[in-house]
Parts: structure tokens; sequence; C-alpha cells
């Protein structure tokens, strides 16, 4: 990773030499950029023109282009009355989401604004962002389009529209009390103060930052003023099917932060591993199999279903821990272990306790799983002690 300060190396006007920015600025101005070097140049004219010297500013890129973008905003920033920071990362962790948090760590001011780097969120706004939230003493300021006075209008298609009203719906959903206040969850264009935030407790995947900080660190009082969505200077969408998978594999982990919830979820994946060991246990006893090896050998095929749904599903964020073939086998151990403590639980229900079949079997089921998740939680995915790694400390060194 290279970080960047580029600083005006000549300002012949008076007047802007009075306004030159002090440091820290008011505001930081963060922009994550892919391969955006055809709307860099607009982007700080924009910012130039719409940003007063009454409020103080600094732009921070931060760079995951394989084009020369980096190039482009050094030689634009010798035009601007503020400090322009660049931080290049060889490795896009996180995505643009992830590209947010690392400017976010950079920024010298108490405000910060996230804007993407497309010309789509228009800069004239950055003023009342922050205004809005000094005045409402808030935390967080979103720029909706789905309040009166904004727009979507810059949104490509009707497949776009559709898509984007269907993402706010489902993470609304998803989301109701996290989400309160927020019309719309799927904005990249907010202000949020420095303050309210621990940059190291987020999680980002793909671009979606505002969610990821809404469910996490949500500020306490959160205002929202309306913005219409521009057209596009330059250049294509970055939207693509790839950031769509990436964006539910996120809204999993967000609804998944609670144990309740992975608890639950962990149910629901055991339920479809029923599919793939019935079907497993037709075909090997149709082979001629006798049914009580078929049976062990079925529950295998359940068995991976449910490891695999884990594992993308679930603890994704935790798989660094350990190394895959260790996490197979201790899941597997626990998976069969289940059966082996179940058969001599319901014979103590029904033995000791005097329960009937049915509800001895039923209840032995409810303990079984609720062991099963509190070890596969603990045994499976949780870092052991010998190992210091965390998610994401490899990013952190290097950031270093």
């Amino acid at each position: 990773m290279s970080q960047e300060s580029i600083v005006p190396e000549e300002l012949g006007d008076p007047a802007v030499k009075a306004a030159e920015v002090p440091e820290p600025g008011a505001v930081t101005i963060v922009v994550p950029t892919f391969n955006e070097s055809a709307n860099v140049r607009q982007l700080l004219h924009q910012i130039t023109e719409s940003v007063p010297s009454r409020l103080p500013c600094e732009v921070v890129f931060v760079d995951d282009s394989t084009d020369d973008t980096p190039q482009v905003i050094k030689e634009a920033a010798q035009d601007c009355p503020f400090p322009v920071t660049v931080i290049h990362r060889d490795e896009p962790v996180g995505g643009l989401g992830g590209a947010v948090v690392e400017g976010m760590k950079a920024a010298g001011s108490d405000w910060i604004v996230v804007m993407d780097g497309d010309c789509q969120h228009p800069p004239s706004l950055v003023p009342e962002l922050v205004a809005t939230g000094e005045r409402a003493n808030a935390g967080l300021v979103v720029a909706s389009r789905y309040i009166k006075g904004g727009s979507r209008a810059g949104l490509a298609g009707s497949y776009r529209v559709a898509v984007s009203r269907m993402a706010t719906w489902l993470t609304k959903s998803l989301f109701p009390r996290r989400l309160h206040g927020i019309s719309d969850p799927m904005s990249g264009f907010f202000a949020i103060r420095r303050s309210d935030i621990t940059a190291e407790a987020l999680k980002p995947l793909g671009y979606k930052i505002l969610l990821e900080l809404a469910v996490r660190s949500r500020p306490r009082t959160v205002t929202e003023v309306p913005f219409v969505f521009q057209e596009r200077f330059a250049g294509e969408s970055k939207s693509t099917a790839a950031e769509g998978r990436r964006f539910l594999r996120h809204l999993a982990g967000l609804r998944t932060a609670d144990p309740l919830a992975r608890m639950v979820v962990f149910g629901l994946i055991g339920l479809t591993g029923f599919v793939p060991n019935l079907a497993a246990l037709w075909a090997l006893t149709q082979a001629g199999l006798h049914y009580l090896p078929a049976e062990i050998a079925a529950n295998q095929f359940g068995v991976a279903w449910n490891f695999l749904l884990i594992e993308k599903l679930l603890f994704r964020d935790r798989r660094v821990h350990r190394h895959w073939a260790d996490r197979t086998v201790r899941f597997a151990l626990l998976a069969n272990a289940d059966l082996v403590l179940r058969i001599p639980l319901i014979a103590l229900l029904v033995g000791q306790f005097g329960l009937a079949v049915l509800p001895a079997t039923a209840l032995a089921l409810v303990i079984t799983f609720v062991l099963r998740f509190v070890g596969t939680e603990a045994l499976v995915y949780l870092p052991s002690r010998r190992s210091g790694r965390r998610p994401g400390s490899r990013t952190a060194r290097r950031a270093a």
C-alpha cells in the first residue's frame, strides 16, 4: 500500500491563498476509486467549485485501480486549493467498502464525507451535509434519494432501478430497528463524525459501507438530506453480478452477527442437510447396501452439505482462524458425535425421567442441536490460543 499527499505547488491567486486549508480540515472527503481516471479531474473540479473556503477540507482517494487513476489524481490535484491524498492499495481487501474504511482511518477531520468517484454524487451537497449534522447534533447524515426532493434519476435503466428497490426493501426488512430513520440504506453518499465510528470494528464486504456502519456501529442520532442521483460523467458502472453476490454474503454476515440469529441460521442449514442425507440413503439402499452402514454413510453426505453452507454463509469471516482441513475434521467429529450422544440421551430421558419416546426424542434433538451449535462455534471457528491472527490483520500490518 502506498500513500501520497499532493499539495498545490503554486497558488497564484491571492484569494485562493487566503482560502488555503489548515490541517486538519473541517471535513475530509473520502473517495474510493477503481479505474475512474476519466472522472477524477471532473470530480476535483466540482469539489473546488462547490466547497466554500469557510469550510476547510481535504480529499482522500483510496484507490484499487489497475489503470492510471493514481497518476491522473496527482496531476489534477495541482490545481486544487486543498490537500489531496492518494492511498493506493495493492490488494483490494473488502472491496470499495474496505477502501472507505482505510480512508476513514487516514482522515484528519471531525467530519468525514463519503462519496463515489464517478460524479454521480454532487459535491455541492457536502456543505449541507456537514451543516445539517451540526444543526441536528447528529452523528450520521445520509444523502437520500427516497425522501422529498430526492431522486434516483441517474440510475441507468429499469434493471438497476428494480435491483436498487429490491436491495433497499431487503435490507430494511432484515434490519428494521437498526435502519429506522434511514430511507436509503444503499446510499453511498453520507457524512459521519469521526468520533462516532470505530473503524477497526467494521468488516466491509463490497461497496455498501453505509449498511455496515448503520448495523455495526450506528451513531445515536441520524438525519437525512435529499439528493438527486446524477448520471455518470464517464465510464461504466461497477455494479456487476459478482458485486451482487458479495452484497448478499455481506447481508448474511451482518444478519448472523447476533448469536441467536446465528443459531437460527445454523438450524435452518441443518434442516436442509436432510435432503442430501435422504437422497444418499435411498441410492445406497437401492444399490443393495444394508440399511445400517447406509445410514452411517448417508449421514456423511448431510454433514458435508451442512459444512459447505456453514462455511459460506455463517462463519465465512472466521475461517482464517484454522486451516480448512482442521475445520473439516472438527466439524465432522462434532456432527457424528451428535448421533452417538442422542441414543443414550433418549434412553436416559425415558428410563430415568419417565418421558414418552416422542417427547424424549424431541428434547434430545433440541439438546444435541444446542450442544452442536455451541461446539461448532467454540471448537471449529473461534481462534485457538496459539493463533494470534485475526481477520484483517494482514491489511492492518500492510497499512502500517
